[in-house]
């Protein structure tokens, strides 16, 4: 059987989370992916959504779509090599006239419409993301049926909602829920900018009418984007450790840094909705579960159950990148060092911001392994079982 022509699969769909540097990990799972199946194969997942940092290797994927080991291999190449200078400015004079300007604006509350509201400056990303990727073929990979649906999900500042924006085949709808909607559209490098703006650390971006940032803010439901979009299964890949066991409680006297504080915000933001979605998901299958067909036929239920994989990092992210954390400029080091990021219960912080290529390997390598673990169950889920297992 031709491993483009897989007709009668499930039609699955790929949720890529945020997480800055964390999202390194997510190279690592797609590289082992890409070896499990034929050489030849084009990307396993029809529909692509990313958020976040998982929003720009979501789209190398939709660009690349028709050739999944090309895809990573581009992935690979930048990942393997990153450095902070590629994503912000890391010298002196770029750190002290950012940063200055961010407290300035804290100081007297935004004063100054050219008064950049964040601590970094992202403009060698916006670069990155202008000139490295093609995104005309994305469209053509939905066009010759090598891609079904692709989104990004950004977080609206004046609205407060979740924004999907989507490219798809006809036919899609546009949805509207509680604090999220899907916008169909053109994806360009400023939905990608606007996904990964991390709050307060890179500035917001205006897209159409208003400004966004994160795409993980306020994103109440992560893996609905891909069930809008008509997946029937969900591999998601996660940059948090799911379902870790109950943490012990232990007195402390020590006011908490602006990182440690910092780091609290940013694992609120990219891990724990989707924990909280998962769940919610599992908990719905399990209802569904045991209620007939004939029932759900007869009141108008067309909810089915929707079988879906997780891989998440098997160790702590936070604590790789303690052992890493000298790989960073002096001026961004000592920039996290006043405010906290390398005393204790600041590697949160560091976890997100440390784009170097010690780190990024490390994570490459360990998403890498968590996969090849579970090769068999996740080339089934794949629905390859038939033919290469």
């Amino acid at each position: 059987m031709d491993s483009g022509e897989r007709s009668g699969q499930p039609r699955v769909g790929l949720v890529l989370s945020g997480g800055g540097a964390r999202a390194a990990y997510q190279v690592g799972v797609l590289r082992a992916i890409s070896e499990m199946l034929p050489a030849d194969s084009p990307v396993p997942f029809k529909i692509i959504c990313g958020t976040s940092a998982g929003a720009i290797n979501a789209t190398v994927l939709a660009a690349n779509a028709g050739n999944f080991r090309q895809a990573v291999r581009q992935l690979m190449t930048v990942w393997k090599n990153f450095h902070v200078h590629h994503v912000y400015r890391a010298d002196p004079l770029g750190v002290i006239h950012n940063s200055g300007k961010w407290i300035a604006a804290a100081l007297t509350g935004g004063l100054g419409k050219e008064t950049p509201i964040s601590l970094l400056d992202n403009a060698p990303l916006a670069h990155l993301l202008s000139t490295r990727l093609d995104y005309s073929t994305i469209q053509q990979n939905i066009d010759n049926g090598h891609l079904y649906a692709f989104s990004i999900t950004c977080s609206g500042y004046t609205s407060g909602q979740s924004v999907t924006f989507f490219q798809g085949t006809p036919g899609i709808e546009s949805w509207q829920r509680a604090r999220r909607i899907g916008i169909p559209g053109q994806i360009r490098p400023d939905h990608l900018l606007a996904s990964s703006a991390l709050p307060f650390i890179f500035p917001a971006v205006h897209i159409n009418r208003e400004y966004f940032g994160d795409g993980s803010m306020r994103q109440i439901a992560p893996v609905s984007p891909a069930l809008h979009l008509g997946a029937e299964r969900l591999f998601v890949i996660g940059v948090g450790r799911q379902l870790q066991p109950q943490q012990e409680r232990i007195k402390t006297d020590a006011y908490p840094s602006l990182a440690q504080i910092a780091g609290h915000c940013l694992n609120s933001i990219f891990l724990d909705s989707l924990e909280v979605d998962l769940e919610r998901l599992q908990r719905i299958n399990r209802t569904l579960a045991q209620m007939p067909p004939e029932i759900r036929a007869a009141n108008n239920m067309p909810l089915h159950e929707v079988d879906f994989r997780v891989i998440s990092p098997s160790e702590a992210l936070e604590k790789i990148a303690v052992s890493h954390v000298k790989e960073l400029p002096l001026t961004i080091r000592t920039l996290l060092y006043t405010v906290g990021a390398l005393k204790k219960g600041g590697s949160n912080l560091i976890s997100y911001l440390l784009f170097e290529r010690g780190y990024c390997r490390a994570l490459i390598k360990l998403g890498y392994q968590d996969s090849m673990q579970r090769r068999d169950e996740l080339m089934r889920f794949l629905g390859y079982e038939a033919c290469w297992l």
